[in-house]
């Protein structure tokens, strides 16, 4: 397995990371640790979870799937895993309840008492990866950074990172590192797949100049890519859940991951797959890692099986031929010309 290292910094990650968001919610405890020492034994180093977790979030549960993720890390050696986590912020996210502290801002009292929080729901020392899982506009970007220098000087966090951010916001928060002389962000985490290729636009652009690394999320656009929906648009997953939730916010993101484009485009992707003999969830994550800015693409399941079509496209890399096949489907159904 070829490792690639997130942005500048030290971080040696597999080309796939196990995301944890279901862990408590959609899988028990014993569920979850199969999941983990499967990927785990097929080379998978990177684990990614966050204070909120599990989703859809519940202020009853949240930082179960932390204590999950902890209980687990002592079964294997500390030094074997890269592990990030998120602190919750910032005020203006689409699905963060105030759950803890009173707080979801991205200030240094928050901050604070977050990683603390982590840790100790982690049972470990320090976060090889500690990030800011929304950008937060009502405090001021200094303020967020200098709260992360104080935790990387004081080795409670190795490095820093961003997600659901902007262009815009990340080479801010950059500049703002440079000119401050403070820790900087070395990785951005944000939604990216076959049906969401906004990070083409700007993100990539900037990942490559400033040496930061994407770490895409939810590269089977919320399931969607795995063709469930198209033979039953009320199959199990998140997006079903979404479709008929209170939160107006969720009820748009289902919208604008399941509609007639998406679902028509997908059905071409299934007989992309299906010519090429890769199931649709490996040709699609294989797809998402295959990119230069990628340091490590973010998987999830809510049972062991589920992973064998994505711990597959490991071993996978796209030809020519089937990459131009899939653009052509992006122009003729997401962003038509002419």
């Amino acid at each position: 397995m070829q490792f690639r290292y997130i942005g500048r910094s030290g971080l040696r990650v597999s080309p796939i990371c196990l995301g944890t968001m279901t862990f408590a919610s959609q899988c028990d405890e014993a569920e979850a640790f199969r999941i983990m020492d499967k990927a785990y034994e097929a080379g998978i180093n990177f684990f990614d979870t966050a204070e909120l977790y599990p989703v859809p979030p519940d202020a009853a549960l949240a930082g179960e799937t932390e204590r999950i993720v902890g209980r687990w890390l002592r079964t294997k050696p500390r030094d074997s895993i890269i592990l990030a986590t998120k602190v919750a912020g910032g005020a203006n996210g689409w699905f963060v309840p105030p759950i803890r502290h009173g707080l979801t801002a991205m200030d240094r009292f928050h901050i604070e008492r977050a990683v603390e929080g982590s840790l100790k729901r982690l049972g470990t020392e320090y976060i090889d990866l500690y990030q800011m899982h929304w950008p937060d506009t009502l405090v001021p970007i200094e303020e967020s950074l200098r709260a992360f220098d104080a935790l990387v000087q004081s080795g409670k966090v190795r490095y820093i990172g961003t997600s659901n951010d902007t262009a815009y916001g990340t080479t801010k928060a950059l500049m703002t590192s440079y000119y401050e002389k403070l820790c900087r962000f070395e990785s951005i985490q944000n939604n990216f797949s076959l049906l969401n290729r906004r990070a083409l636009d700007e993100i990539a652009a900037l990942c490559r100049a400033e040496r930061i690394s994407l770490l895409p999320y939810s590269p089977l656009g919320g399931g969607v890519l795995s063709g469930k929906y198209n033979q039953n648009p009320r199959a199990k997953g998140r997006f079903s859940d979404y479709m008929t939730s209170s939160n107006k916010r969720q009820r748009l993101m289902a919208a604008r991951f399941m509609n007639d484009q998406t679902l028509a485009s997908t059905q071409e992707y299934l007989r992309i797959a299906a010519e090429a003999g890769l199931d649709p969830v490996t040709m699609a994550i294989a797809w998402s890692k295959q990119f230069d800015f990628v340091a490590s693409t973010i998987i999830g399941a809510t049972s062991a099986a589920q992973l064998d079509a994505s711990l597959s496209a490991l071993h996978v890399t796209l030809s020519s031929e089937l990459l131009k096949a899939c653009d052509e489907v992006h122009a003729k159904y997401l962003y038509p010309m002419g």
